[in-house]
């Protein structure tokens, strides 16, 4: 990805919660760590934020966290300083943010905040310029269009950009244009967030609209909300097809030569796809077996998973 020019910027990638919608595959990793095209859905996030200038990244973690370090290290890799926060009970995104916050030195005038189960390729330099000094808004959200916006937070923005409603999911979202989970927020945003259980986007954004200080950023780049085991399917065969190529598969996984792989598969590290198999539009993670004549279609094999001779999976999740 081309490295953009513009400030150094400093990053909070909310990566907590159960994972209870992407059940089973988050039983025992967070769901931020499975992968997709091949790699972490966390690691995605942090070459994109890397190529957009941000350098300090703190991940706020709480459902298995202590996973993330050994994973990810500290962040050189991509070109950034890694660190991380542990919420010890449950906070809301927004609790989570307080905490993570605390986690850096100082405090910049602006920081981007990034819901940790999304996939995005949307102009994070623009959004970032919008919140500029001369405008000096509280938040920049970034902004898509979908068909369907009940499953996702409603925006309603003026033709200038100016926020004036934000209504959480809602089976009568007032527009089709959706929070994509990507925030530039002002420092003084984070002296509102209360103690406690505080969500981001049902009390902190809602009450930052009432002000009259935030702005749209809208952009319908590439962008998956990857909550559950059939969007992360989905958004791997989306991102493995953007990449040019029809599949993925890892320098380090075994693949027989007679096996099949189509349609936006990816293969994982260390995986093993014996004679006969075939897989087609399909994630297959790292350390999974296929057996030999084993049928895997729009299925997710989690981590470590054997699948045995002659299954047939379709749409299946293991």
């Amino acid at each position: 990805m081309t490295r953009h020019r513009g400030s150094r910027g400093t990053a909070i990638v909310l990566a907590g919660g159960l994972g209870t919608r992407m059940h089973p595959l988050s039983a025992d990793r967070p769901k931020h760590l499975l992968e997709v095209a091949g790699e972490p859905v966390v690691v995605h996030q942090l070459r994109w934020l890397a190529a957009h200038g941000v350098v300090d990244v703190v991940l706020a973690t709480s459902h298995l966290g202590e996973q993330f370090g050994p994973v990810l290290g500290d962040g050189s890799r991509w070109g950034i300083r890694l660190t991380y926060s542990h919420e010890p009970t449950p906070a809301g995104t927004a609790g989570g943010l307080r905490l993570a916050a605390a986690a850096l030195t100082s405090l910049p005038e602006y920081l981007v905040v990034v819901n940790g189960d999304l996939l995005t390729s949307h102009d994070l330099t623009q959004q970032r310029l919008m919140a500029s000094p001369e405008s000096r808004p509280d938040a920049v959200l970034h902004l898509r269009t979908v068909p369907d916006a009940r499953a996702f937070g409603s925006v309603v923005a003026d033709g200038h950009g100016l926020v004036t409603r934000f209504v959480e999911k809602s089976p009568n979202p007032p527009s089709t244009e959706v929070n994509a989970g990507t925030y530039v927020l002002r420092r003084n945003v984070l002296a509102r967030i209360g103690d406690g259980v505080v969500s981001l986007e049902r009390d902190v954004l809602p009450s930052l609209v009432d002000s009259g200080r935030v702005v749209a950023y809208r952009e319908n780049a590439l962008w998956d909300d990857v909550g559950t085991p059939q969007a992360l399917v989905k958004a791997s065969v989306a991102l493995v097809r953007a990449s040019g190529r029809d599949v993925h598969v890892d320098r380090s996984a075994v693949v027989d030569p007679t096996a099949v792989i189509t349609d936006g598969s990816a293969v994982g590290p260390g995986t093993v796809v014996r004679a006969g198999a075939r897989i087609q539009g399909s994630v297959i993670m790292s350390g999974a077996v296929i057996g030999p004549g084993a049928d895997v279609t729009h299925s997710a094999v989690a981590p470590g998973a054997r699948v045995a001779a002659g299954t047939v999976l379709r749409g299946f999740v293991s």
